[in-house]
């Protein structure tokens, strides 16, 4: 899909705000709408359909988690990446926000150019979730065989026992993308008896020690996700 055809909804009510980031995305070529709160921000989601939606949490009217929520569940929106841009860095409203349907949490302040760079990876996903999984991924300079169970990292091949390819492979299937504990958990051990809280938590460590520390982010109450460098 080319830049000219994506379209991303900036909701925030402070007006300097929709500016400065509205002027730097539409100058990387995206279509990019506005709205200055929340029910504005449903309102023209529900009209644009727009493939990225970037909200603020606290805004008049209605706040960012309530109308995430509503965004969430409208028809045409399942699929659409959500994420929230804003000052609250607590854990508790970053756990609200990914609860809310979010795909991610970005927080102020943050440079312009960083923050292009963060939609641009977030939009990786819209190639991501329209191709068919394939049994040989490539991601940044990791080859990923889900067949034959293999990884080569920057050109050196790299053995793992099932567990730990099994999270590499969930989390490089959308990279930038938060999963949840109970969604790793989930994806990766099913009904399978987990023996101790820190089961997955012992496995990113590994994971850091083989593939690189950088490649993996904790976010703090919420879970994990894989980092293109």
């Amino acid at each position: 899909m080319k830049k000219k055809d994506i379209r991303i909804l900036l909701v925030d009510d402070e007006a300097d705000i929709l500016e400065i980031v509205s002027y730097n995305l539409s100058s990387e070529g995206y279509q990019v709408f506005t709205a200055k709160n929340g029910v504005e921000g449903v309102a023209k989601a529900k009209k644009k359909l727009p493939h990225l939606i970037i909200l603020d949490v606290m805004m008049p009217e209605m706040d960012g988690i309530e109308a995430c929520e509503i965004m969430r569940s409208t028809s045409g929106l399942e699929n659409t990446i959500i994420t929230f841009l804003t000052a609250r860095g607590e854990d508790y409203s970053q756990v609200a926000g990914f609860d809310a349907g979010a795909d991610d949490y970005i927080t102020k302040p943050i440079k312009p150019k960083v923050l292009v760079s963060k939609v641009k990876a977030l939009l990786r996903r819209l190639k991501e979730d329209a191709d068919p999984q394939e049994d040989i991924v490539k991601v940044g300079n990791i080859v990923i065989n889900r067949e034959e169970y293999k990884i080569v990292n920057n050109g050196k091949e790299i053995v793992l026992p099932r567990k730990e390819f099994e999270l590499l492979a969930l989390l490089t299937s959308k990279p930038s993308k938060v999963f949840k504990r109970e969604v790793i958990l989930d994806k990766v051990w099913g009904n399978e008896v987990v023996v101790g809280g820190r089961t997955i938590d012992v496995h990113i460590r590994k994971l850091r020690e083989k593939i690189g520390e950088n490649h993996f982010k904790t976010v703090k109450g919420v879970g994990y996700k894989f980092v293109l460098q």
